[in-house]
Parts: structure tokens; C-alpha cells; sequence
């Protein structure tokens, strides 16, 4: 069961602006990471589930986190049907994140008043979702659709909150752009988790580039 409800959840993505995403299959590194995002000051994670057994990993690092990091809130990206979403719940997810919208997904997730957060790529498709309920719309992938994508729904719809995904870096230009075009938050995987991160396991690394990534979306945000 998700200890935070969808309102605190989505309240944490516009306060923070930054929602780290990851996958590894070592769970005792998949800690770390966590750790290292949590001290850099980040204070939500989206574990996308991209192999076997990726559920069995999650359980593992919610409980980590509820056990050790007061205030991390883990969610799980890349679900594609109410089967896994319902299953994540069940492991404590605080929050869904699909890459495409579906209905399904919507409902069991409502059900538990847990938030979810659909890909779309059309204004009809995030009117949809928001008729469902939805309180941030995921843009996937962010790097076709671009932040005058976003300027251009908030035109309209001053209410739709976005969260683009791919094609979001740690860049003050890169941030600048999104935030500027009204971006909610933005979600972001290797680019700033690298390969190079896992793969030396220096997670001061990540430490500093969380907690410089932060300061950045503070600094553009009041730019504004």
C-alpha cells in the first residue's frame, strides 16, 4: 500500500521539479543510487521496470527506502497494463508512470487514490487523462514534442501540469527551456544517473549532480 497519497506525491513533483528515473538489477547498488539521490537532496524515484523479476528488485528498494530514507517517495515507470500497476501497488508504489495512456491503468490506480502518470502526446489524449483524473501528464518522449509543445497546451489549458520525460538533461539551457515553456517538473534517467556512474559506482558523483540539478531548477524557476 503507498504511504503517500496521490495529492502529496504530485505536490512533491511541483515542489522539487525533479523526478530521478532508474533501472539495475543489483539491488544493493539500486540502493545506493537511491541513497546518493536522496542526500543530493531529491526526494522522489521512478524505478522503471524494464526486466525480470524488476518487481521482486522494487520491493526490495521501497522497503530500503521506507526503513532508511524518511521522506523518499518511490514510484515505478514503464507500466504498460492494470496487472502491473496493481501488483507495484501492492509493493508499496507511491506512484504509477506509463509511457502510454490507458484506461485501465487510470482506474485501479484511482481506485487506491494512488497517483499515476500517462504518457500522451496529443491535447486530446491529456484532456482524457485529466477527465480520469490525472494530476501531472508525463510527455513521452520529451525530446520529439520539445517544450513548445508544452507552451503550447498551456495555452489553452493553463491547468495541465506536465512532466516531459527524454530529452531532459542537467543543463541550465536544457532546463531553462522546459521550466520556461511551463513544465511541472521534469523527469530524468541517464543523463543524469549515467552508465559511467553505475558502472564506476561513484555515487558522490551523483550526489553533487543531483543536488547542482536542484539548485539549477531553483535558480530557473525564479528566472521566470
Amino acid at each position: 500500500m503507498a504511504k503517500y497519497t496521490r495529492i502529496e506525491v504530485a505536490a512533491a513533483m511541483k515542489e522539487t521539479g525533479l523526478v530521478p528515473l532508474f533501472y539495475h538489477t543489483d539491488v544493493s547498488l539500486g540502493k545506493k543510487v537511491i541513497k546518493a539521490c536522496y542526500d543530493g537532496g531529491a526526494r522522489l524515484m521512478e524505478f522503471t521496470s524494464r526486466g525480470d523479476f524488476a518487481f521482486e528488485i522494487f520491493g526490495e528498494l521501497n522497503k530500503y527506502a521506507l526503513a532508511e530514507l524518511p521522506g523518499m517517495i518511490l514510484g515505478v515507470g514503464s507500466v504498460t497494463d492494470a496487472a502491473a500497476a496493481s501488483l507495484y501497488m501492492q509493493l508499496g508504489a507511491n506512484f504509477i508512470v506509463t509511457p502510454v495512456f490507458r484506461e485501465d491503468i487510470a482506474i485501479v490506480c484511482n481506485r487506491r487514490k494512488v497517483l499515476w502518470s500517462p504518457g500522451c502526446g496529443s491535447l486530446t489524449e491529456i484532456a482524457r487523462a485529466e477527465e480520469l483524473g490525472c494530476e501531472i501528464v508525463k510527455l513521452f518522449p520529451g525530446d520529439v514534442y520539445g517544450p513548445q509543445f508544452i507552451k503550447g497546451i498551456k495555452g489553452p489549458c493553463p491547468w495541465t501540469s506536465i512532466m516531459p520525460t527524454g530529452g531532459v538533461n542537467t543543463t541550465k539551457e536544457n532546463l531553462k527551456s522546459w521550466f520556461d515553456a511551463g513544465a511541472t517538473c521534469v523527469g530524468i534517467g541517464s543523463q543524469l544517473i549515467t552508465n559511467e556512474i553505475l558502472l564506476s559506482r561513484d555515487l558522490d558523483v551523483l550526489q553533487v549532480s543531483v543536488r547542482k540539478t536542484l539548485a539549477t531548477i531553483k535558480e530557473v524557476r525564479s528566472e521566470k
